[in-house]
């Protein structure tokens, strides 16, 4: 954008945020709210996992909530305001960082934002009227791939530590972080996740600690199965719920299923040899198979892969060609499959048949693609 035209540009954003806070997130936000009332029990020390929630229980660990203690303080409204503003700021730094993310940029950071806006468009509104913190997973977890191609593996490491706290599921970075032997990065890590098992103690004490974590574990499993046959449940376990229904087929297949993806990930790391900065791509494959992996994958958490599909995109031109044409149709379907644009019986159709997840298989097979001809 030229420099003339960028306060037009800014006074636009948040011309657009302002309306969408008034009209659409304010009087919503579900999921902000689960966080407020978690940070508002731990300042006073109060049970965190409480069955009588509904489905708007508690599902974070611990750690979470108390790192969380200073937003419980302000009353709802304005926390609520604050997180808004503080998640469109998060948004923008995301673009930011993904749009320079490829250690060899080959298209322009306006054309790569612009390319991630309409893909993760849809997803980046929905999680900023439900609140969510999936935003802020991502920006710590892109600065750890940014801070690995630096070198810095202390701070990738402490940015791991804090992206498992902020979403457990990251907790899939700790095996690769020990297949890179990196000591740096390893111990960083480990002391991070160990200060956040540690840190409730200060409000619960070491028993209260050990409770909470019990309790935690025992919601996270428990709430798990009514979510399966949800139409935006992206992950594997919901696609072989909906595909065959419950049943021990059903978890069958999604465990062979995860062992697959898991099996292509570690495929994609011995390929690592000869690479340039081979972490960038291995970090983004492993965001994008998350949302696959957790049981409580919604489709919206997808905008973590934003810092993977960057990569695709910025390479999108050395694939095969009908690798690349059929990865240039899944990232348009992604981001095209809107309630408002296909109608409500194709939209909830292909929600129910999991097509957004057959998108991402494609993206997941582009990205092998860049592994295997040594490109990223």
């Amino acid at each position: 954008m030229p420099p003339r035209l960028k306060p037009i540009g800014i006074a636009l954003l948040l011309g657009l945020a302002a309306w969408v806070f008034v009209y659409k997130a304010a009087p919503r936000m579900p999921d902000f709210e689960v966080y407020w009332r978690a940070a508002a029990r731990a300042a006073q020390a109060q049970a965190l996992y409480r069955p009588d929630d509904g489905h708007f229980q508690f599902k974070y660990l611990p750690a979470f909530a108390v790192l969380a203690m200073p937003i419980g303080v302000a009353p709802l409204p304005l926390a609520k305001l604050i997180w808004f503003a503080v998640s469109v700021a998060l948004l923008v730094l995301l673009l930011q960082m993904s749009s320079r993310l490829p250690p060899s940029p080959r298209r322009t950071r306006g054309w790569m934002i612009a390319i991630l806006v309409v893909v993760f468009g849809k997803f980046y509104a929905h999680e900023l009227v439900l609140g969510q913190v999936n935003l802020l997973f991502a920006v710590v977890a892109t600065g750890a791939l940014l801070s690995m191609r630096a070198g810095r593996e202390a701070a990738a490491g402490t940015l791991v530590a804090a992206a498992i706290v902020i979403k457990p599921y990251a907790v899939l970075f700790l095996p690769w972080l020990l297949a890179r032997g990196r000591i740096a990065s390893i111990a960083t890590a480990s002391a991070g996740l160990l200060f956040a098992l540690l840190l409730p103690i200060v409000r619960y004490g070491v028993d209260g600690n050990l409770l909470l974590h019990r309790e935690w574990w025992r919601t996270v499993t428990e709430t798990t199965a009514p979510n399966l046959a949800v139409y935006d449940n992206v992950s594997l376990a919901a696609m072989s719920f909906r595909m065959v229904g419950p049943g021990e087929l059903s978890a069958t297949l999604a465990y062979a299923a995860a062992a697959l993806l898991l099996a292509i990930a570690g495929v994609v790391f011995v390929l690592r040899r000869g690479v340039d900065r081979p972490e960038l791509l291995e970090g983004g494959l492993l965001l994008t198979l998350m949302p696959l992996l957790s049981p409580q994958g919604w489709d919206y958490v997808f905008l973590i892969a934003t810092p993977a599909v960057a990569l695709v995109v910025n390479d999108e031109d050395r694939l095969p060609q009908p690798m690349r044409a059929a990865t240039l149709v899944a990232l348009a379907a992604i981001g095209l499959i809107v309630f408002d644009l296909v109608g409500r019986t194709a939209y909830y159709a292909l929600m129910r048949l999991s097509f957004v997840s057959y998108c991402f298989f494609i993206v997941i097979a582009a990205m092998v693609t860049l592994r295997v001809r040594k490109i990223a």
